[in-house]
């Protein structure tokens, strides 16, 4: 982990605060309001989303693979030992889950797709430790589809990579279809707060191969972006 990376784990909180105010933290709260049982969040960061896990969760695993990250995770959940649901941290990458196959219920990705070093991977282990009714509760910023726009993110990907240490141009839906996940929800939105080339955003929900949960339609529903 380079010097860069120990220096974004230290100011992320407040690096992202503007944009967490400006409505990602709105779309949090609304995403893991879908989470349920045994959860699994990949790439935990800095906790972000531990405020927005409710009561049908039953135990919460994150895993984080930099240990500055890892170290500032850990701080938030001082004096939370008792806490509802339940957390566990471990060091791990998102390639490379220490988890047998079917463990858990729901799998959460924030913001993580894009920084992963290889997605096809890390998005073959998420299907394997999902259950088959399971489901993926994901918000990613992506690849736009418009090809103006597209190609700026191409054009500006090395400055987004040394600024915030991600992909800014990959096309996740793609990658999270051809992984064998199903899309149920999806919803199209941006950013806030960040420059055009990186705002693109999807927030959604897919389930694995498998029975469909009886809760969730068997058709993609697009819902309007905020």
């Amino acid at each position: 982990m380079g010097v860069n990376a120990w220096r974004f784990a230290a100011t992320y909180d407040r690096f992202s605060a503007a944009t967490e105010q400006g409505g990602l933290a709105a779309h949090r709260a609304d995403l893991l309001a879908d989470a349920r049982g045994r959860t699994l969040e990949i790439g935990g960061g800095t906790g972000a989303n531990l405020a927005h896990y409710g009561p049908a969760v039953d135990a919460l695993t994150v895993t984080e693979p930099h240990p500055a990250m890892v170290k500032r995770l850990e701080r938030k959940l001082v004096g939370r030992e008792h806490a509802d649901p339940p957390v566990m941290v471990l060091r791990a990458p998102a390639e490379d889950l220490p988890f047998p196959d079917a463990t858990f219920d729901t799998v959460v990705s924030t913001l993580v797709l894009c920084s992963v070093d290889d997605q096809p991977r890390a998005l073959r282990e998420l299907r394997r430790v999902l259950r088959p009714d399971g489901r993926l509760l994901f918000m990613e910023h992506v690849r736009s589809d418009d090809p103006g726009l597209a190609r700026r993110q191409d054009r500006m990907n090395w400055l987004n990579r040394i600024v915030v240490l991600c992909d800014c141009n990959r096309p996740t839906l793609r990658s999270i279809e051809a992984a064998g996940f199903t899309l149920t929800h999806l919803t199209r939105s941006t950013l806030p707060k960040a420059p055009s080339f990186a705002s693109p955003l999807v927030v959604g929900i897919a389930t694995p191969p498998g029975p469909t949960p009886a809760e969730t339609p068997g058709s993609v529903t697009h819902r309007a972006g905020g």
